[in-house]
């Protein structure tokens, strides 16, 4: 069969779907639903991570070994 021949059966089926009503159908519906599910798994795992996540800030070593290297004063070197 030739490709023109392909197509002079098939050009009569495209005819007959309304052209002014496009719709995704139910494929679409399919793909869009799995991006949501997708989506939904990595704000979990998300969360999960940045639950584990320790914010408190380690204390300088340099700072500390300039108050403790000078007894007596309270205020440590200036920068």
């Amino acid at each position: 069969m030739y490709a023109t021949q392909a197509l002079t059966h098939v050009i009569p089926l495209a005819e007959e779907f309304d052209k002014n009503k496009v719709t995704p159908g139910v494929l679409g519906f399919i793909v869009f639903a799995a991006l949501a599910v997708g989506v939904w798994l990595l704000m979990k795992s998300m969360n999960r991570h940045m639950g584990k996540v320790n914010f408190e800030e380690a204390p300088d070593p340099d700072a500390v070994s300039a108050d403790a290297g000078t007894p007596g004063t309270g205020a440590g070197r200036a920068r």
